[in-house]
């Protein structure tokens, strides 16, 4: 088995769906879809970001982020990579130095399942990485080998290069491309018809008549 398995970098989303998906929020989607949401522990470090792009995905041992450091090279803007850090909790693959890179390549985000180290660079870089907290221990250049552009696990979730990262403060969803605009669509008009919904409360009415919740509670007290 080779050390480094290497596969081409997925086709960029057409940037209509991306303007779509990036009016969408992934608890808005949640409301219907029970899969491909990343583990809960996979948070913002920037919560106000929202992004939506292809997955580059990565997988890499513990300590060594060898490929990490040649995959920046690949990345094209619109990328989101996509991290396996294969159970490792402990070393923090990303850092200040790996959020230039990303970012100086155009890169829309990074999502980590692992820590990351300095904040105050990420947030001074501005750019959005999801992670599972903070670790001052660091990975290095071990040469350990690693996959690239391959079915990875993220959070839980199997990421196939390609496939539709949306991320906000909520959390992380990954989508089959096939599947992304219907979804979108889909949220688009349930948020229209919340926001709708929310005025209607403002001015005097119930929510549970609303959402059909007291009628259901009626139902069953026999009234």
């Amino acid at each position: 088995m080779p050390k480094y398995e290497i596969g081409p970098m997925p086709e960029p989303l057409p940037a209509a769906l991306v303007a779509k998906l990036e009016q969408v929020e992934t608890a808005t989607v949640g409301h219907w879809r029970h899969w491909g949401f990343m583990d809960r522990g996979i948070q913002p470090l920037l919560r106000e970001k929202r992004i939506a792009g292809v997955a580059v995905t990565l997988a890499i041992p513990g300590p060594d982020s060898t490929l990490l450091h040649h995959a920046l090279g690949l990345l094209r803007p619109g990328d989101v990579l996509v991290v396996d850090r294969l159970g490792d909790d402990r070393h923090a693959c990303w850092g200040g130095g790996v959020t230039v890179a990303a970012k100086a390549a155009g890169a829309k985000a990074g999502i980590v399942d692992g820590p990351c180290t300095d904040l105050t660079e990420i947030r001074d870089s501005d750019f959005p990485v999801w992670c599972r907290g903070l670790a001052p221990i660091t990975t290095r250049l071990y040469d350990l080998g690693g996959r690239l552009n391959k079915p990875v696990s993220c959070g839980g979730v199997a990421v196939m290069p390609g496939d539709v990262i949306l991320a906000d403060e909520s959390g992380v969803l990954v989508l089959p491309r096939e599947e992304a605009e219907d979804e979108a669509e889909a949220a688009i008009a349930r948020q229209a018809r919340g926001l709708a919904s929310q005025e209607k409360v403002r001015a005097g009415a119930k929510l549970g008549d609303l959402s059909g919740a007291t009628a259901k509670v009626k139902a069953a007290l026999g009234g």
